[in-house]
C-alpha cells in the first residue's frame, strides 16, 4: 500500500505505485489486443456500421474495390472490331459507344497487338521494353476499359500472334528466314513472321495476354495463329519447325494447348480461316478446327463470303450469297463440334466448352455489304449454331452497316 507522510509519498510507495499502474496498463492492452484478434470478421452490417462512424475526411480516402472485368458478360457477343488507333481516339470511341447503345450491340474487339507487331498501350512487360515493341495508340487503357464497362460493353483484346515484324527484328533467331538471303522472310505485304514452333515466341504472347487480362479485358482473342499463307512459301527456312518430324497442324495444336494451360483462368478465343469449318486438312497453314475446339472458349472462323473461291457450293460469286455461304460454313463447323463433344463426353475428357462465334463481313468486297448483307449473315449464323458474332471492317466504319441490325 502507498504510505503517505505529511502529504508526500515515500520512495518505496512511489515505486509500488508506478509498478501497479504499469501492470494495470499492460493488462488493458492485452485485453484489447486479444479481444479484437479473436473476434470473428464483421459481416456486411458490421461493415456498414463501421463506415458510418468514419469522419468525412476518412471516407474520402476509402476506395471502392476495383471490378476490372464486366460484372455480367453477355451470353452472346455482338461485337465490332476496332484498331488500336480507333480505341485510343476519345471522339471515335464516344461515337462507337453511342452506336453500340442505339443498335443493341454489346462488345468490341480491340487490337492490342496488331499486324505491325507493336503493342498499342503501355505495359510493364520487360520484353516489350527491351524489344521496343510499344507504339502508344491507346494513351490510357485502364480508363478506356473503365468507360467500356460503365457502358456495359464487353471488351475483347485481339493479339496478332505469329505475324510479327517487331519481334522478328528484335529476335532474328525466332524469325522465319529467306533461304536465299538468310534474312527475315516476308509475306506479300512485306511483313515478317515468327516461327510458329518457337516456344520463346509462345511465352512472349502469353505475357501480353496475361497483362491484358489482368488489366481488365474480358477475353483475349488470338489471330494469325498459323503458318504463312501467301508470299514465296517455298523460300522459307524455319529455325525450329522441322517438317520431317511433325506436321504443321501438330505445331499449332501444341501452341493451342500451351495457351489453354497457361491461361486457365482467362476466357480465350481463336480466329481461323473460314474454310477450316469445312476442310478436313490443315489448309497448309496448320489450322484444324477440332484442335481449336479443345482449347478455347470460342472458335471464331472468318466466314467472309468474299473470301471463298468462285464456284464454292455452286456460286460463281459467293459474295453475292451472304446468307447461303455463312449458313453452310457454320452448319459444317457446328456438326464437327457436336461430334467432338459426343466423343469427349464418352471419354470424360476435360476441355473448355467451346462455342462457334464467327467473324462476319462488314466491308465491300465482291459486292456492296450494307446492313441487309450483314443481317443476312447474322441470320444464317444464328440459325446454324453460331453463338454471337463479330463484325470486321478494317476502317471501323459501321454506322451504315449496323442500322437496325437487331430489328
Amino acid at each position: 500500500m502507498n504510505k503517505r507522510e505529511g502529504g508526500k509519498v515515500s520512495r518505496s510507495g512511489k515505486y509500488a505505485t508506478i509498478l501497479l499502474c504499469a501492470f494495470f496498463a499492460v493488462g488493458i492492452c492485452y485485453y484489447i489486443f486479444f479481444a479484437n484478434t479473436n473476434k470473428a470478421a464483421p459481416d456486411e452490417n458490421d461493415a456498414i456500421q463501421v463506415t458510418d462512424q468514419l469522419m468525412p475526411a476518412d471516407i474520402a480516402d476509402v476506395e471502392e474495390p476495383i471490378q476490372n472485368k464486366l460484372k455480367d458478360p453477355p451470353s452472346e457477343v455482338k461485337a465490332l472490331y476496332l484498331t488500336g488507333w480507333s480505341a485510343g481516339n476519345a471522339k471515335k470511341m464516344d461515337g462507337i459507344i453511342d452506336l453500340i447503345g442505339k443498335e443493341k450491340l454489346n462488345a468490341v474487339v480491340i487490337d492490342i497487338k496488331d499486324y505491325s507487331g507493336y503493342v498499342s498501350y503501355k505495359t510493364e512487360i520487360e520484353e516489350i521494353t527491351k524489344y521496343k515493341a510499344e507504339q502508344i495508340m491507346i494513351p490510357d487503357a485502364d480508363a478506356l476499359l473503365k468507360k467500356l464497362h460503365e457502358n456495359n460493353i464487353y471488351a475483347i483484346a485481339r493479339i496478332t500472334v505469329f505475324q510479327d515484324p517487331v519481334l522478328a527484328k528484335a529476335r532474328p533467331d525466332l524469325a522465319i528466314k529467306n533461304k536465299a538471303t538468310g534474312k527475315a522472310w516476308k509475306d506479300n505485304k512485306g511483313l515478317s513472321w515468327i516461327d510458329p514452333a518457337s516456344t520463346d515466341g509462345w511465352s512472349y504472347i502469353v505475357k501480353i495476354a496475361r497483362d491484358a487480362s489482368d488489366r481488365g479485358f474480358d477475353e483475349i482473342n488470338f489471330d494469325y495463329v498459323r503458318f504463312p499463307s501467301d508470299g514465296s512459301l517455298g523460300n522459307m527456312s524455319y529455325p525450329f519447325y522441322d517438317p520431317k518430324k511433325s506436321e504443321k497442324h501438330e505445331v499449332i495444336r501444341e501452341f493451342f494447348s500451351y495457351l489453354n494451360s497457361n491461361l486457365q483462368d482467362v476466357k480465350i478465343s481463336a480466329d481461323l480461316f473460314g474454310l477450316a469449318t469445312i476442310n478436313k486438312d490443315d489448309l497448309g497453314i496448320g489450322q484444324v478446327i477440332e484442335d481449336a475446339y479443345e482449347n478455347f472458349d470460342f472458335v471464331c472462323p472468318m466466314v467472309y463470303p468474299s473470301h471463298y473461291a468462285n464456284g464454292f457450293i455452286g456460286f460463281q460469286n459467293p459474295a453475292s450469297y451472304p446468307y447461303e455461304v455463312v449458313k453452310y460454313s457454320i452448319e459444317k463447323g457446328k456438326a464437327r463440334l457436336d461430334v467432338l463433344n459426343a466423343a469427349s463426353n464418352e471419354n470424360a475428357k476435360p476441355k473448355r466448352q467451346a462455342k462457334l462465334r464467327p467473324w462476319l463481313q462488314a466491308f465491300d468486297m465482291g459486292g456492296v455489304y450494307g446492313v441487309e448483307s450483314v443481317k443476312a449473315q447474322i441470320k444464317a449464323s444464328n440459325e446454324s449454331g453460331g453463338v454471337g458474332w463479330i463484325l470486321w471492317n478494317s476502317s471501323n466504319n459501321y454506322t451504315s452497316r449496323t442500322k437496325g441490325v437487331n430489328d
